[in-house]
C-alpha cells in the first residue's frame, strides 16, 4: 500500500498509484464476468495484461540504467495495448458490459498514450 503522507502530485506515485488501480479494476471487472467457455481464456487473459502494466512500471522504476528503465516501460505500453485488444473482445462476447468495458478500454489506452511519451522523452 503506498505512504498516504506522500506528496499527491508526486508524478511517479500518481503512475505508481494508477496503474495499481488499474489492475485492481481489471481484476474486479472480470470477477464480474459470467464464466463461459468464451469468457474463461478471455478473463485469464485480461487479468495477465491488465496487472501487469502495474507490475512492469515498478521494475522500471528499480531500473538499474536508462536502456533498461526505457524497455521496461515498453512493456507496460505494450501491456496496456494488449489489455486494450482483450478489453474489446470481452465487450464483443458481453454486451451488456460495454459500459464498463468503454471505461476500462479509455483508462489503458491513456496509460498507453502515457506510456508512449515517457519512451520519447528517455534518452538512452
Amino acid at each position: 500500500m503506498p505512504n498516504q503522507t506522500q506528496n499527491p502530485n508526486d508524478k511517479k506515485y500518481d503512475l505508481e498509484e494508477r496503474t495499481a488501480k488499474f489492475g485492481e479494476n481489471i481484476i474486479k471487472f472480470s470477477n464480474k464476468l459470467q464464466i463461459s467457455p468464451i469468457n474463461r481464456p478471455l478473463i485469464s487473459q485480461i487479468v495477465r495484461s491488465g496487472t501487469s502494466i502495474g507490475a512492469n512500471y515498478m521494475e522500471a522504476d528499480a531500473a538499474e540504467s536508462k536502456k533498461d528503465f526505457k524497455y521496461k516501460i515498453s512493456l507496460c505500453k505494450k501491456e496496456a495495448k494488449e489489455t486494450m485488444h482483450w478489453i474489446r473482445m470481452i465487450a464483443k462476447a458481453n454486451p451488456f458490459e460495454k459500459d464498463e468495458c468503454r471505461i476500462l478500454w479509455k483508462e489503458a489506452h491513456e496509460l498507453c498514450l502515457i506510456f508512449s511519451s515517457i519512451i520519447r522523452k528517455t534518452k538512452q
